[in-house]
């Protein structure tokens, strides 16, 4: 259990003595300035106004109630009726023992483990992946790994778009590429690919009725028309999986559940919605009218189900997709991460699943939005000529990048040394760019910023890490060798040992709302809190008494691991030296 909710617990208990109604809560947070205590319960002011009377006569009533126990040396009532909380040195020493001898950083389980489901990447097998699938596949990776070492089961579903019209004209193609090589030659670019395939569709006499032809084989379930589309989708995974690998993402293949694998349930779908009166027939098409969403003329808000042609859309697809991980995964939580422009289309899907009765009310449906990266100029990131930029070519300019700064910072590296620096550093330098920036806004990509050694960046901590353990080789000291007391001396060490008590409710925080940002500032406000430490109080220099020398070891060891577990949870690198 974390901090913040210990102190909530012991504050809870200590209104309930002091008469104040349950829903009142404590309201503890962080202190935010110095001098003010470590953490604050602010919940006075509010369960005064609730029971009628003076807020600070009431925190004066907590604290009388209150069973400070071995964690809270004192408390202090302030301003209205804040209340201060000192924690104990001793109690901190001791918690970061107990971590120090943790595999976990004495970071426990959850209590009540969920199967959560994560629907994020969703690249288009059509085409290769492009920048804007990067912030959905690292989002989505980071918030599958966190939820994973909080002890929850993560279903992780790559929702890829392998379905619809567009994919009789590219069958159409292939097959008659298919006569001039294999097929995977003929994908070897899927960008080129498609552009050729779109051509013969917009000019070549003929083209266009035999795309149509491949579509209408494809839905009725053609043999060969079936292989081709099999090959097709088979070799652009491929091309998605080696993005996975650079990106050091834990997606696999079996975590890819294409639109085509709801294709059955689409018209049976449809059909309960019109037999439950939710979705009407409008003009050939079928429709679902949401009053819930009306406009502010009282107009309801459209979502078409199927075309007037009969074909199916996204909204159908998204829809059976929210279903089947509601009642054939059995998920308690179901986590879509998309970015923000699908907003009115995943409420649409929202609200008309919980209409319809497609999933129980105690599952939880999240769109977890995010922004555009854009490019210097503010628009979205492009090339120089307004292209598309393909992920991968991203990632090895990154690398790139990364292993020349290596190379001028360190001359004497081995090449091996150098590359594979280069890739965890240029690798990590983008993935931690766009972590770090509050998902729901958009940021500009830059790569000066995100490389730079000084700052909030992947290459700043990933440093941190190796200078923290670069202690231990010059002391000739195994960490898991160091057992002794913790002693928190001065106020360095006090204010490291703060923070590094915080790191599980950082977690739970996380976990709870989606926004890696939180964690990223967090691991930067831990190394600059070690940076501090580290000048104030010596480690292995003379004068320093054996008993200070080994509890700040512990200390050292302990934001060394603090850090790679923080890194590792948004899936990001760290190396022994640099």
């Amino acid at each position: 259990m974390n901090i913040r909710q210990q102190l909530n617990d012991i504050f809870q208990t200590a209104m309930t003595a002091a008469g104040i109604p349950a829903e009142c809560s404590p309201s503890v947070a962080p202190a935010k300035k110095a001098g003010f205590g470590d953490y604050q319960a602010n919940g006075a002011m509010a369960a005064a106004k609730k029971v009628g009377t003076n807020p600070r006569e009431l925190a004066a009533k907590i604290v009388e109630n209150l069973d400070k126990g071995d964690m809270i040396e004192k408390v202090e009532i302030a301003g209205p009726g804040f209340i201060n909380i000192h924690l104990s040195d001793t109690w901190l020493g001791k918690a970061l023992a107990a971590a120090h001898a943790d595999e976990h950083l004495n970071i426990a389980s959850v209590e009540e483990p969920q199967t959560i489901v994560l629907d994020y990447s969703a690249p288009n097998l059509a085409k290769e992946m492009h920048v804007g699938h990067l912030r959905s596949t690292i989002i989505g990776d980071a918030l599958a790994r966190l939820l994973e070492f909080q002890g929850h089961r993560v279903i992780r579903q790559n929702h890829m778009g392998d379905w619809g019209t567009q994919f009789g004209m590219l069958l159409a193609h292939l097959s008659d590429q298919i006569q001039k090589e294999d097929a995977a030659v003929a994908l070897a670019d899927l960008e080129v690919f498609y552009r050729e395939a779109k051509v013969r569709f917009d000019e070549e006499e003929g083209f266009a009725d035999r795309a149509r032809e491949y579509v209408v084989k494809l839905q009725g379930g053609d043999p060969e028309c079936l292989k081709l589309w099999q090959q097709f989708i088979d070799i652009s995974i491929s091309h998605s999986e080696e993005i996975y690998d650079k990106l050091n993402v834990t997606l696999k293949r079996e975590d890819v559940y294409g639109e085509s694998r709801y294709n059955d349930d689409l018209p049976v779908l449809v059909q309960e919605l019109l037999d439950r009166g939710i979705a009407v027939e409008d003009q050939g098409a079928i429709v679902v009218f949401l009053e819930e969403m009306a406009d502010k003329e009282g107009n309801p808000s459209p979502m078409i189900i199927r075309k007037k042609g009969g074909g199916y859309l996204y909204a159908t697809t998204d829809l059976a997709g929210i279903r089947y991980r509601a009642n054939q995964l059995k998920a308690d939580r179901i986590v879509i991460v998309v970015d923000a422009r699908q907003s009115l289309h995943l409420q649409q899907a929202f609200t008309t699943a919980r209409k319809a009765g497609f999933l129980p009310e105690s599952v939880t449906l999240e769109h977890c939005a995010f922004g555009t990266m854009m490019g210097e100029d503010g628009k979205p990131f492009k090339t120089r000529t307004g292209g598309t930029v393909k992920l991968a070519a991203l990632l090895d300019e990154a690398v790139e990048r990364a292993t020349a700064l290596v190379a001028e910072k360190n001359p004497d590296l081995s090449q091996e040394e150098r590359e594979l620096i280069g890739r965890v550093v240029g690798i990590g330098a983008v993935k931690y760019a766009d972590l770090s920036k509050t998902r729901t806004n958009d940021y500009v990509f830059n790569w000066d910023s995100m490389l730079a050694f000084e700052g909030n960046t992947a290459p700043y901590l990933q440093y941190a890490y190796t200078r923290v353990r670069s202690i231990f080789r010059r002391a000739g000291v195994d960490p898991s060798d160091l057992k002794s007391e913790i002693i928190l001396g001065t106020d360095a060490e006090r204010t490291l040992a703060i923070k590094l008590n915080q790191f599980s409710e950082v977690l739970e925080q996380v976990a709870r709302d989606t926004f890696p940002h939180v964690l990223c500032t967090y691991l930067y406000d831990l190394a600059s809190a070690y940076m501090a430490f580290y000048e104030a109080c010596p480690v292995l220099k003379e004068g320093v008494s054996e008993e200070e020398k080994l509890s700040r070891l512990q200390l050292c060891d302990l934001v060394a691991r603090t850090l790679a577990t923080g890194l590792d949870l948004l899936g990001i690198e760290v190396l022994e030296q640099m």
